[in-house]
């Protein structure tokens, strides 16, 4: 099973519009779209898993097609990036330097 990424969804989009577009192309495992909470809209991704050969004649059919008056960026997923531990700088005030205590 393949993961495909479809970018530059409008805000419109729904997942049932999305599945109907790929069903074309071979059975639809699972269609989600990722919600951004700041804007209230789509944040520009689908994750669908389908069979290889059914991956690559969807993201090469599909990649550039219009939907919602919007042309889709279609390619295969790539795994998550590992960015390292969170925070802001380790307790160091952001920007590497320690932290000074001055008083004035």
């Amino acid at each position: 099973m393949k993961n495909i990424f479809v970018g530059n969804l409008s805000f419109g989009a729904t997942e049932d519009a999305v599945r109907s577009l790929f069903e074309q192309y071979g059975a639809v495992d699972r269609v989600s779209i990722v919600t951004d909470r700041i804007q209230a809209g789509p944040r520009d991704s689908v994750r669908r898993n389908v069979g290889r050969r059914e991956a690559e004649r969807a993201i090469n059919s599909l990649n550039g097609q219009e939907l919602d008056g919007r042309n889709l960026t279609i390619n295969e997923a790539r795994p998550k990036e590992d960015r390292g531990g969170g925070g802001f700088g380790g307790g160091r005030g952001g920007n590497g330097a320690p932290r000074q205590n001055k008083r004035w």
